[in-house]
């Protein structure tokens, strides 16, 4: 049965190591020792951790979401066309209007409707779109 360090749980989770420690400490992720005394969280017990915070159960506060994403605008939705599969979603962000094609389920998850402050994240040629 493969154990990982707080290190290699932190990578895989996508947090920092402190943020593991903080969870274990809280008692949201069973650590245990290994024969040296170091703590390391048993394999099986990660993979369900990952799972139920990928479900929400242990959601990852909007500021240590991690991304690859360089390139964030803030801004209000002023548009939303929504037809039975695709949606198209126009965001103002200072002098800068974005326009991102999107699925009707991401418009309904994330709530987008004029008016909503969002961030608008942009990556090559992809528009990425986050509710604060």
């Amino acid at each position: 049965m493969p154990s990982y360090s707080i290190g290699q749980a932190a990578q895989l989770l996508g947090v920092s190591s402190e943020t593991v420690r903080r969870w274990a400490d809280g008692g949201r992720l069973a650590m245990e020792r290994d024969g040296a005394g170091k703590r390391v969280i048993e394999g099986t017990a990660l993979a369900r951790f990952a799972q139920e915070r990928g479900s929400g159960l242990h959601a990852v506060p909007e500021d240590d979401v991690p991304t690859s994403v360089r390139n964030s605008f803030v801004g209000i939705v002023t548009g939303v066309r929504v037809d039975d599969v695709a949606a198209q979603v126009e965001v103002q962000s200072g002098p800068h209007r974005l326009v991102s094609l999107v699925t009707r389920e991401a418009v309904e998850e994330l709530g987008l409707d004029v008016g909503v402050t969002v961030t608008a994240r942009v990556k090559s040629t992809s528009v990425h779109i986050d509710v604060p």
